[in-house]
């Protein structure tokens, strides 16, 4: 099977690569921005007419696309993930090669859900910042482009290599300054926000799964557990060998409406935004990936943190 990966070099793509190359049916190409590509293609300004001529050369029969942006103004966001995808969709779709398409979406598609539910791939997708709704776009023209494609929405993916900028990655780089300087207390905020983690690992194996499945439409990829930031992070203190106090900045939790008092009007719960845009609670219903297919995560938390801790501390 000759798989054709775009955005190799980023977070997922590289655990993605390696899944795919220690499959030995699978011959990998790589395309994507950086020198560490097969080849160097930018999806956010090349053709589609460049890449139509790519795909009938190379002439994949899978193409997996987790290229794309995570931060940056709403203008480069459209443009890295929305552009992007649409670049991609239309080239497959004027190309020979009849390849079946992967898109890497994200759990930021849904936006905020209220607490103690569960998010299935009929939820109303209602992003809640520029990231997400760059994102939905990209897997609206995907799943419209009328090619056989299937797009992953990938909750909070978390394990080795995860961003330094992401909430665990904060808390490990947290942990790391407060041991090194003799800290006995650490301040963090945001600690309340619940998300669904799911180990990176476990993310290349649902698109390698994907590859090999003629599902199509939305599949959610995530543990089906919310877990609050806060136990994550104490967590990560007794595996860092931390002992000193966390003390946690936030106040009422994001939602929280005071009891009302004689005379005051009704109020409406106020959500305030975090940076993925997804308030203070998703958890994924994983139901789908499990029936169609045959995936379901399998290392825990406590593994991811453990690994994330191993990175961090090799940087003391």
């Amino acid at each position: 099977m000759r798989v054709l990966l775009l955005g190799a070099s980023g977070y997922l793509g590289r655990f993605i690569a390696d899944r795919l190359l220690a499959d030995p049916a699978v011959h990998l190409t790589a395309l994507g921005r950086g020198d560490d590509a097969d080849v160097r293609f930018d999806l956010a300004t090349g053709s589609p007419g460049a890449l139509t001529r790519f795909l009938d050369a190379v002439h994949p029969s899978v193409v997996v696309n987790c290229a794309g942006a995570i931060r940056g103004t709403a203008r480069e966001l459209t443009r890295h993930n929305t552009v992007a995808a649409a670049t991609v969709c239309e080239a497959m779709r004027r190309s020979r090669c009849g390849a079946r398409l992967v898109h890497v979406g994200c759990a930021a598609e849904y936006g905020p859900s209220q607490p103690g539910s569960t998010t299935a791939e009929d939820a109303q997708p209602r992003p809640g910042g520029p990231y997400g709704v760059s994102k939905l776009a990209a897997s609206e023209l995907v799943l419209g482009s009328g090619l056989d494609a299937i797009v992953l929405r990938v909750f909070s993916p978390t394990g080795p290599g995860t961003p330094a900028g992401s909430p665990l990655g904060r808390l490990a780089d947290s942990l790391r300054r407060a041991l090194q300087h003799g800290d006995n207390e650490l301040k963090l905020s945001g600690l309340a926000v619940q998300r669904d983690f799911v180990d990176v690992r476990d993310v290349s194996r649902a698109v390698h799964a994907a590859t090999l499945s003629a599902a199509q439409g939305v599949v959610n990829i995530g543990s089906g557990q919310a877990v609050r930031l806060r136990d994550a992070a104490v967590a990560l203190a007794r595996i860092s060998g931390y002992t000193g106090a966390l003390h946690e900045l936030d106040g009422p939790p994001p939602g929280h409406v005071p009891s009302p008092r004689a005379g005051d009007h009704p109020q409406q719960p106020q959500h305030v935004p975090y940076p993925d845009g997804c308030g203070i609670w998703q958890q994924a219903d994983v139901r789908t990936a499990r029936d169609r297919l045959g995936w379901r995560s399998r290392i825990a938390l406590e593994e991811s943190l453990a690994d994330i801790w191993m990175e961090a501390a090799c940087r003391m």
